[in-house]
């Protein structure tokens, strides 16, 4: 009879062969493959243990075979929520059975249906963030190249033909640049303004006072009606819309008379160089168009103090600060009284108090509200409003002021934008379907200005069609806008073609990042005790943090191989050592075709690479794979079960043969997994093995649990078993105890000495770890 040890040696010697031998089997062949062509079909508990195929090579590959009949068992396990310590597979002291329903995706696996998923929410958030940024950037941007690009103006055609110099005007001057008129505005441009008979003094003008005339006679029209809302419905519509016509055209008209007076073009649109604008025109042209901006950015801030300094010292009474609408507001922005209950009386008052007087108004309420003292201190205000002294301010008030609105000017912005976002993530948790997220304003409107686009110019249809659009399909309605933007917007929602909700897709699916982080911590905390764990058990939970919340945002494999942490945990948790895994090796894994046998991944010997390719929903592109459905097993998983089934197997197989190499087999196989003694004591084939190594009694099974697993820590390092080499010793050392035991004992010494046996080699091998067993 040949040795175990021997037995052993020739199937583990190349263990990648030995595993293509036994897939070879043509009846192995054929299950493995109906098992992958067939388990993605399934998507209930039923449809599954119903196909004898699939259900029994599942159970064979967990190692469950004998428990196949046992469906009704088995469907509860199947059912566990992993994530509950008193789930049903949790509870059972068996690891199999967790292990089986971590396969499997049967029960809620976080994939739900939904809107925006955390992670594509946070990311819409950031861009709204970006988007402010990127506005007070651009602002300053346009400001700066006006004003350096204004100075080499000397025809008005320098402007009307240069988009951004054009754009700017009329974002200043409040002129559609998408239905601007070439000749009116030139015109308008090159007309005095101090002359009677130039274009706007008798076309414009003439224009003017024809739509204020229209205008008041239709706002007439409409008061004669009378106020009961149920007459003249239709007629009262039809005025309404008129009169907002005539106001927006009015706004327009008058715009374009302001122009005229923003330049200082000859008739026949020439200026001398740098002359087209005094130094007073531009500046009311930035300031105009600073101010017009949807928000204050520091580049209007900048220029609201310079102006504030410009004018403060002219100032001779506290009427002529208040009555300047640019001062009054500098100087609520910058004492936090910007409040809609604070006008200028109650400035006023603040302004004028004597602070030595008690009753004074603003020490009357200097407790609940302080910033009456601070304000009052800055200015050098009489009671009766005049200066006290020569100045307004010192230039130490001046700069106290300054650094009061720098502090303060945007505070109720930032106030704003945490109610819009606060608003948007409540609203949004209610969004069923596309109809009910363009139902609110407040949660679209949000979405397009974070991606970059106007509510205002965005139609609904254009919408509806971006948001319902197929992201797999390169045909689909939002590809053909050639817009990023509107690209941005659809990947950053889960509608789908109906309008219905669906469960994002993400780069592993929330059950594999769950499953991964489990298996990532108990790696880390194997075999450590006390105060040791607690501290590698605590590191380890902020490693899956860091994993759970950063793996929800990947969208691309550039991404992830970018974040050599994310990819160190990801190897860690599947028992391999990071630190030999370059990432030139990992950029040829990903790189793989799983579904073909001569790619990188498929020819390597280790199997967990390609187990964990199959656990990511990337393209051939490296980016998301829209087209990825959920199922009940990833294709890792599925890549796994068939590993494990050729596993089970041979050691099916080599059991038939020698039962001492099966647990031999069985033994290297788990080694993996056992954390604790308890571990070995709660599998009869582990522990045997146990005890077999090391001589243990066989009585050592009626003892109580606690000496059992003492007993063995005392013989057995555990953490020898995450080194190979000091793993494959004890296995050696199991293999020839085994014989011991048993009475196998190899080839007979005359066959050893006359060289008969074929295996004579190999022998002498066991001869030699014999005799360091002895020593």
């Amino acid at each position: 009879m040949v040795s175990t040890y021997l037995s052993y040696d020739l199937v583990n010697r190349d263990m990648f062969k030995t595993l293509q031998r036994v897939a070879s089997d043509q009846q192995v062949a054929r299950e493995a493959q109906y098992y992958q062509e067939n388990i993605g079909k399934v998507s209930t508990i039923e449809e599954f243990m119903d196909d004898y195929r699939l259900y029994s090579y599942a159970m064979k590959a967990y190692g469950l075979e004998e428990m196949t009949y046992a469906k009704a068992f088995m469907k509860k396990v199947l059912e566990s929520d992993l994530g509950d310590p008193n789930s049903y597979a949790n509870l059972l002291t068996d690891e199999r059975y967790k292990t089986f329903a971590a396969g499997f995706s049967f029960s809620a696996s976080g994939a739900t249906p939904i809107a925006q998923s955390a992670a594509q929410q946070e990311d819409m958030l950031e861009l709204y963030d970006q988007s402010i940024l990127a506005m007070e950037d651009a602002v300053a941007e346009e400001t700066r190249y006006y004003k350096v690009m204004i100075a080499q103006v000397d025809n008005v055609d320098d402007i009307l033909q240069n988009d951004r110099l054009r754009q700017y005007v009329f974002g200043a001057l409040g002129i559609d640049d998408s239905v601007y008129s070439y000749d009116v505005v030139r015109q308008a441009m090159t007309s005095d303004k101090d002359d009677p008979n130039s274009y706007t003094n008798t076309v414009l003008k003439d224009q003017m006072d024809y739509l204020a005339a229209k205008l008041s006679a239709t706002q007439a029209e409409l008061a004669a009606l009378g106020n009961n809302a149920t007459e003249h419905v239709e007629k009262k519509t039809a005025l309404k819309a008129e009169i907002a016509g005539y106001q927006k055209a009015i706004l327009s008209t008058q715009a374009h008379i302001d122009l005229a007076g923003a330049f200082e073009f000859a008739a026949d649109g020439t200026s001398a160089k740098g002359a087209a604008q005094t130094e007073q025109q531009l500046a009311a042209t930035t300031d105009l168009y600073l101010l017009g901006q949807p928000r204050q950015t520091r580049e209007s801030a900048l220029r609201e103090r310079e102006y504030f300094e410009q004018k403060i010292t002219a100032v001779t009474n506290v009427d002529e600060l208040l009555d300047d609408p640019r001062l009054y507001d500098y100087v609520r922005k910058a004492f936090n009284l910007d409040e809609l209950y604070v006008v200028k009386s109650t400035l006023e008052q603040i302004l004028t108090s004597d602070l030595s007087d008690p009753k004074s108004y603003a020490n009357l309420y200097a407790e609940e509200r302080p910033q009456y003292i601070e304000l009052a201190k800055a200015f050098n205000f009489n009671t009766d409003g005049t200066v006290n002294g020569t100045q307004v301010q010192t230039v130490a008030q001046t700069q106290l002021t300054a650094n009061n609105y720098f502090s303060r000017y945007d505070d109720k912005q930032e106030e704003a934008d945490e109610k819009a976002i606060s608003l948007y993530k409540s609203e949004m948790a209610a969004v069923k379907s596309i109809d009910d997220f363009l139902s609110d304003e407040a949660i679209y409107g949000f979405a397009l200005k974070a991606v970059g686009l106007d509510p205002d110019s965005v139609s609904m249809l254009t919408l509806k069609n971006v948001l319902k659009s197929d992201l797999s399909d390169p045909k689909s309605y939002v590809y053909g806008l050639k817009d990023e933007r509107y690209l941005t917007l659809a990947q950053a929602f889960n509608f789908t073609r109906d309008g219905s909700v669906t469960a994002p897709i993400q780069a592993q699916s929330p059950a594999t990042v769950t499953a991964t982080a489990k298996e990532y911590i108990v790696q880390q905390t194997r075999f450590l005790k006390g105060a040791e764990e607690e501290a590698a058990r605590e590191k380890a939970d902020a490693e899956a943090s860091y994993y759970t919340s950063t793996m929800a945002g990947i969208k691309t494999l550039n991404e992830l191989l970018a974040d050599r942490r994310l990819v160190d945990f990801i190897l860690t948790a599947k028992g391999l050592d990071p630190q030999t895994v370059t990432d030139d090796f990992l950029r040829q894994v990903f790189g793989s075709d799983l579904e073909d046998p001569e790619s990188f991944v498929n020819q390597q010997t280790d199997s967990r690479f390609a187990e964990i390719l199959g656990t990511f929903n990337f393209d051939a592109s490296g980016n998301l794979d829209r087209n990825t459905s959920a199922s009940v097993q990833n294709l890792g998983q599925t890549i796994e079960t068939q590993q494990m089934y050729l596993r089970q197997t041979l050691e099916t197989e080599q059991g038939n043969e020698n039962a001492g190499v099966r647990l031999a087999l069985y033994f290297e196989r788990m080694a993996g997994s056992i954390t604790d003694a308890y571990g070995i004591i709660g599998d009869e084939a582990l522990a045997e093995f146990v005890r077999i190594a090391f001589s243990l009694p066989s009585e050592m099974a009626n003892m109580d649990v606690d000496q059992q697993a003492k007993l063995i820590e005392k013989h057995l390092t555990l953490s020898d078993l995450s080194d190979p080499q000091k793993l494959q010793k004890l296995i050696q050392r199991f293999t020839i105890l085994y014989d011991l035991e048993t009475g196998s004992t190899g080839p007979s010494p005359v066959d050893i000495l006359t060289g008969a046996s074929a295996y004579s080699g190999i022998s002498a091998d066991t001869l030699w770890s014999l005799s360091q067993l002895r020593q």
